[in-house]
């Protein structure tokens, strides 16, 4: 064993065994820096991926005269462990068995990149030791910002119409963008309809795969669920709707999108709207 120790410090020179000492070191540096950095910004934002920190976090490593590249980062982020693990799917709550009028997908054959162009709508569920809570969210397809969005213990139409009224209320005036939702009988029933129609925007809907159909809605369901926690089970409501505000405060103003060249959805909302 002291025999091949030798040969292979033989085989080194002095200088480049210090220089190589010096770079482990400098490495394991850095290594706790990034490990510093991503847990504090995951104790707000758990479950966000290694992509979306290096956004976030490379600024601030390079302030610190830390020059990690993307592999780097991705090397640091698994020696240290940090790497998420991928959470399983849980339940559906679409209910579109039902003899209400439906209407065409509008939105399958366009390009959305702009906001206020189109909204996508979904339902998901929220467990509580009180019972399921059931959350209506409204996305901007443009900007993905949620745009509304109501936790009810119903899955009433009249609870989902909260969700649809906030983002309205929220919009600017002459706006009129489709709205888009699977067929469930909270979209289809005429007091919803009745609501788009007062408010000129058009009336889109999946039409056989409802999940390919209206994957934005889908997607950011999941964010929430796998991002922020939201598929735990919470001790009343109330705490699951303070930890519904939270989230969706942080996916809209702290969360890059791929899809928006790394803005947050506000960003991209503002931006533009």
């Amino acid at each position: 064993m002291k025999v091949s120790c030798l040969c292979a410090r033989a085989r080194m020179s002095r200088q480049n065994f210090y220089k190589e000492r010096k770079r482990r070191r400098r490495d394991a540096v850095d290594e706790g820096l990034v490990k510093t950095l991503v847990n504090e910004e995951r104790r707000i934002q758990p479950r966000l991926g290694g992509q979306k920190l290096y956004v976030l976090l490379k600024d601030t490593l390079a302030s610190c005269g830390v020059k990690l590249g993307r592999d780097r980062f991705f090397q640091a982020l698994k020696s240290q462990r940090l790497l998420l693990e991928a959470l399983p799917k849980g339940p559906r709550t679409t209910c579109s068995g039902h003899s209400l009028p439906v209407f065409e997908n509008l939105v399958k054959d366009i390009v959305v990149s702009e906001p206020n162009e189109a909204w996508a709508s979904d339902i998901t569920y929220i467990r509580t030791q009180e019972g399921f809570g059931y959350l209506s969210l409204i996305t901007d397809m443009g900007s993905r910002k949620i745009v509304g969005y109501h936790l009810s213990r119903t899955l009433e139409a009249q609870e989902t119409l909260l969700a649809l009224r906030m983002a309205i209320k929220g919009k600017a005036d002459g706006v009129h963008p489709i709205h888009h939702s699977d067929r469930g009988c909270q979209y289809c029933c005429h007091e919803y309809v009745k609501v788009l129609k007062d408010n000129n925007m058009a009336i889109s809907m999946t039409e056989e795969h409802h999940c390919a159909e209206n994957a934005i809605a889908e997607r950011v369901n999941g964010i929430l669920k796998q991002e922020y926690y939201l598929r735990d089970e919470f001790r009343t409501m109330d705490q699951a709707l303070s930890a519904v505000k939270e989230a969706i405060h942080l996916y809209n103003t702290r969360r890059p999108h791929r899809s928006l060249n790394f803005k947050t959805p506000e960003q991209a909302h503002r931006s533009v709207a």
